[in-house]
């Protein structure tokens, strides 16, 4: 059986992180939490559910995944990302079980789809089930995207498959916390709008189809090179109206407006005119260095 290992970010995730082990511990061979010196008892509550605990200061998911791949001591053949509040379900894990074994050699990397659920309830309309990640790679051929918001895993040197089985996205905070994290997302990506224009740090290469999954690339290139480039008073409501009437996110009922809502008009207008609050605020730079110590200075961002 070949071995994989489950790496998680954690920040005060007590009450995710025991449910998260648990639906990994049929097929995972190491786990390895990477621990942002959580308040909480997340670190106790892991290491006691049998993962090595680690610690590191936190700048950005990116680089503090990029961190654990560099520092944990790996020894698996593969290697899975899950988030804290992910879980991964008994179909997947029985499918991993078995497929993994069987899998060609030029095979490094498996794709698999995501629920979404809020408010207790599967958003399966409005384009977010099936969200298709890059979850699973072969040690030594995967890679994070060095980005500040919406990284994907990349691969080289073969071929992707896809697995049917699921894992899902389940949060159990409440809407301060979903809102207030959002909050905090929008400043990363508005960071890496406006990166993309001013180039005032290195940017990775361009996500494509051969990297990761073709969903997570369409998607990447249809928002950098089409809905960026619309006003966001315009590009915010048509989409949030295209995800809820023309891909039917209406049926979500009352928690799937809540959610399109909030995600999908919300999120991406408070991106929009954080990308207009930041570049008016360094208009007049043209020095890189002079506009992160600026973008630092508005965002506490430790923009490198």
């Amino acid at each position: 059986m070949p071995t994989v290992a489950v790496v998680i970010l954690t920040y005060n995730e007590e009450i995710h992180i025991a449910r998260a082990i648990e639906s990994v511990a049929s097929f995972a061979s190491e786990i390895f939490v990477i621990d942002s010196f959580s308040t909480d008892r997340t670190t106790e509550i892991a290491a006691a559910a049998g993962a090595v605990v680690l610690k590191n200061p936190f700048i950005n998911y990116a680089k503090q995944f990029s961190w654990a791949l560099e520092n944990a001591p790996i020894a698996s053949d593969w290697v899975m990302r899950l988030d804290a509040d992910e879980l991964i379900s008994p179909e997947l894990s029985e499918e991993i079980r078995t497929r993994l074994p069987q899998m060609e050699n030029d095979v490094v990397g498996i794709i698999m789809p995501r629920k979404v659920v809020f408010l207790d309830r599967w958003v399966r309309f409005g384009g977010r089930y099936p969200l298709m990640l890059l979850r699973i790679w072969r040690r030594g051929h995967g890679r994070i995207e060095d980005r500040w918001m919406d990284e994907h895993m990349i691969v080289w040197g073969g071929r992707t498959v896809t697995f049917e089985g699921s894992f899902t996205d389940h949060n159990l905070n409440n809407l301060t916390f979903f809102i207030d994290k959002h909050n905090r997302y929008a400043t990363r990506e508005a960071i890496d709008v406006l990166n993309k224009e001013y180039r005032f740090v290195k940017r990775d290469i361009d996500l494509s189809a051969k990297d990761t999954s073709f969903q997570a690339a369409m998607r990447r290139f249809l928002k950098e090179h089409f809905y960026n480039r619309i006003p966001f008073q315009v590009s915010a409501l048509s989409f949030f109206l295209y995800r809820y009437f023309i891909q039917l996110g209406f049926l979500d009922r009352t928690e799937g407006l809540i959610y399109h809502f909030l995600q999908g008009f919300w999120y991406r207008f408070l991106v929009g005119a954080k990308v207009l609050e930041l570049r008016r605020a360094i208009a007049h730079l043209q020095d890189p260095e002079d506009i992160k110590a600026e973008l630092r200075r508005i965002t506490g961002l430790k923009i490198e």
